[in-house]
């Protein structure tokens, strides 16, 4: 069947015209429709109204029609191929019009109804083949742009030839910047256990099917960005089955790795914290011990946990609470050698492994500076939370050859820690049994103290920081036991708050202070306001307001003589319970202090509405500052607000000139400490007390009776004594 074919013909005269026209209407076979225009211009007006299958174009006049002509033809219809015409026979035209884009180059004058159609047909086939493979190839790169694996292909020398979409982005190669650049250097991988350069798969053997292995390496991108891979390579070949060159698949495995990764993780660590669990801990203490008997040193363990981190919980909430116990993950972490390992065991307790050990001092040392570390202020949620921890410590081999013997005995230590009074460590030791039986001991022994009267008190003075003058004392419990002699109450008072001893102690001593006060009184000695500790134990209990109110009334002591010293962490344990009670306080005229203020976790608005009369700086601050410190910063900062507050502010365990000289610098208003004063007894605190100052400090002529909050000569207190 004959096919239709419609021809421009562009330029030429007339008579070429005809020349064309003839040779191609005497063509057999295909029918050409033939058109002619004369200028080029003509010519560019008939490609835009009509669909034209191929163009002839004779070169030269009448519109100066010639390789110029060709490229804006070639512009204008670049998908039409073009046979030019010309006159001349030499190589050089034709050379020039095929490299202009011309089809091909023919005379004039050799023009016959042969070799034009001839010409005309393979010149419409062959633009008709080259477009089919554009459009065949423009789908196979769709397809493989398509696929969510990255396809790179290198010819025999390896030099790349094609990257696909995803191969762009995986390498951060185009394209363009690729093509025929070396495939070490457009895929750069290396091994992902040694670091060290790999080879690429398309330069190492094949198996029996022509294929690569699938291998897995670690791909650094252009802009240094790093994905694990895993990579497949097969060699490409011809029609002829002949290969000439290299196809590989990658596929970016980066996703599934971190997913399988993150599972592992998750069943050997802590999601709180991230340290190993328990689980990790048994493989970690294994091996640390297979290396220590190895090697023949020495390895410890060391059981912490937080003290009293109960109360933080409970007052400030588990949110607050848990990032806490990230913060002394993140301190104890900092504190060992990569080569030991920290492991929460759950809740507030951590365990530490130090590995490889020469002596066992050095485990001792390695307690001490985790517990200086965790003493630093913790900040979170605008609060500076102070802790400290206990810590136990097993040695292998001395106390034991497996993980189990020396987790148990860390533990153990631990406790025996805590009996010490907690913020230390502890070794194990053989007789920490005999240390149980002990604690029971003091325990049995504490049951019968109140009944054989063998508790006492002591007093320390508080001095104006003005006129040096004694404003008040504090009423202290010592146990005098009759086969251990003075016991100090860090080493009973926990005992007894675990036995519930603390409240009847407690109430002795809230009653002891007013009697003595009253005796002071009776023999003449000026009153003064006596201040007693309260547990939060005894604060919370149901009968703590009624006591009191039976005591100031057997007593007979004035309401406003006696100061409850309560801690932050006992009024925020159960805010709307410590308000109440506290008002309840005020109603019978009982003075308040908030003691060891700063190291609890207060909130300034309830600060600002529970009815206290001082704050009491605590003695930790006030030993540690130093002008410029951070702790001298928090003595001002706490000063300022009891001033803002209409508040006391009474500084306690000052123990140098400096420390006195700074407090009275910055304008507080009352202080406490050995270097003031030492606890004394009754009778030497009534004898202080007439002398109505410290021997060792100069005095000014402000009467004692003069100053705020202190009381008359006549013995009662006026009404604004409460008041600044």
């Amino acid at each position: 069947m004959a096919v239709s074919h419609r021809i421009l013909h562009i330029g030429g005269t007339a008579a070429e015209a005809c020349v064309v026209r003839d040779a191609l209407l005497g063509s057999p076979g295909d029918v050409f429709e033939l058109g002619w225009v004369e200028t080029l211009s003509d010519g560019l007006q008939q490609l835009a109204a009509h669909q034209v299958g191929a163009l002839l174009l004779s070169l030269g006049p009448p519109d100066g029609v010639g390789i110029d002509g060709l490229a804006q033809l070639r512009l204008a219809a670049p998908a039409i191929p073009i046979v030019v015409l010309g006159p001349d026979e030499t190589d050089e035209i034709a050379t020039r019009v095929v490299a202009a884009g011309a089809h091909q180059y023919l005379v004039l004058r050799r023009l016959d109804s042969y070799w034009l159609p001839r010409t005309l047909r393979h010149a419409i086939e062959r633009q008709s083949s080259e477009e089919a493979i554009l459009v065949q190839r423009e789908d196979a790169r769709l397809a493989l742009d398509s696929i969510g694996d990255a396809l790179i292909s290198a010819d025999l020398s390896g030099r790349v030839v094609y990257l696909n979409r995803i191969a762009e982005t995986m390498t951060g190669w185009s394209r363009a910047e690729a093509a025929g650049q070396p495939i070490n250097d457009v895929m750069q991988l290396v091994e992902g256990d040694t670091r060290e350069t790999a080879t690429c798969p398309a330069q190492e053997p094949t198996t029996s099917s022509g294929a690569h292995l699938v291998s897995t390496y670690v791909l650094l991108r252009r802009d240094g960005s790093e994905s694990t891979i895993e990579c497949v390579a097969a060699p490409a070949r011809d029609r002829l089955g002949l290969t000439i060159g290299t196809t590989l698949v990658l596929r970016d495995v980066s996703a599934t790795r971190a997913t399988a990764a993150r599972v592992s993780y998750l069943a050997s660590h802590d999601i709180l914290t991230g340290l190993p669990n328990r689980l990790l801990l048994g493989d970690r203490l294994a091996r640390a011990l297979s290396l220590a008997r190895r090697h023949e040193r020495r390895l410890a363990v060391l059981f912490l946990d937080i003290d009293r981190f109960k109360h933080i919980n409970d007052s400030l909430g588990h949110l607050l609470g848990d990032e806490l116990l990230r913060s002394v993950a993140r301190t104890v972490s900092m504190c060992v050698r990569s080569s030991d390992t920290v492991s929460r065991q759950g809740g507030d307790e951590f365990v530490v492994v130090l590995s490889e050990l020469d002596h066992v001092e050095q485990a001792g040392k390695g307690a001490q500076n985790i517990m200086d570390a965790l003493a630093h202020p913790h900040h979170m949620a605008g609060l500076e939370l102070h802790v400290s921890v206990s810590v136990g410590i097993s040695v292998y081999p001395d106390d034991g050859d497996d993980a189990e013997t020396l987790l148990t005995r860390a533990d153990m230590a631990l406790y025996h820690a805590k009996d010490e009074g907690r913020d230390c460590y502890r070794f194990f030791e053989s007789h920490l049994n005999m240390r149980a039986v002990e604690r029971q001991s003091i325990e049995a022994s504490l049951h019968r103290a109140l009944a054989r009267r063998e508790f006492e008190l002591v007093f320390q003075p508080k001095i104006h920081l003005k006129t040096n003058a004694i404003i008040g004392v504090e009423a202290l419990i010592r146990w005098r036991h009759p086969e251990r002699g003075l016991i100090a109450p860090a080493q009973f008072v926990s005992i007894a708050e675990d036995c519930g001893l603390i409240k009847p102690i407690g109430f002795w001593v809230v009653r002891e202070a007013c009697r003595q006060a009253r005796t002071w009184q009776t023999a003449g000695v000026p009153p003064i306001p006596i201040a007693v500790n309260i547990s939060a134990i005894e604060f919370r209990h149901e009968g703590f307001l009624l006591n009191l109110a039976d005591v100031l009334r057997e007593t007979g002591i004035d309401p406003r003589q006696l100061e409850i010293e309560l801690t932050e962490s006992a009024l925020m344990a159960h805010v709307d319970h410590a308000n109440s009670v506290m008002h309840s306080l005020k109603a019978l005229g009982v003075r308040i202090a908030i003691d060891d203020f700063g190291t609890g976790w207060s909130s300034l608005s309830y600060l600002r509405h529970f009815p206290i009369d001082a704050l009491k700086i605590d003695k930790s601050f006030v030993q540690e500052m130093a002008v410029g410190s951070d702790s001298a910063s928090i003595v001002r900062a706490v000063i300022a607000m009891g001033k803002s507050l209409e508040h006391r502010v009474i500084a306690e365990g000052v123990e140098t000139a400096a420390q006195l000289a700074f407090l009275q610098d910055e304008g507080c208003d009352e202080a406490q400490g050995f270097y003031l004063s030492r606890p004394v007894g009754a009778d030497e605190c009534a004898r202080l007390l007439r002398r109505g100052h410290l021997p060792h400090l100069p005095t000014n002529s402000l009467a004692a009776a003069d100053l705020p909050g202190a009381p008359p000569a006549d013995g009662y207190f006026q009404e604004n004594a409460q008041s600044r």
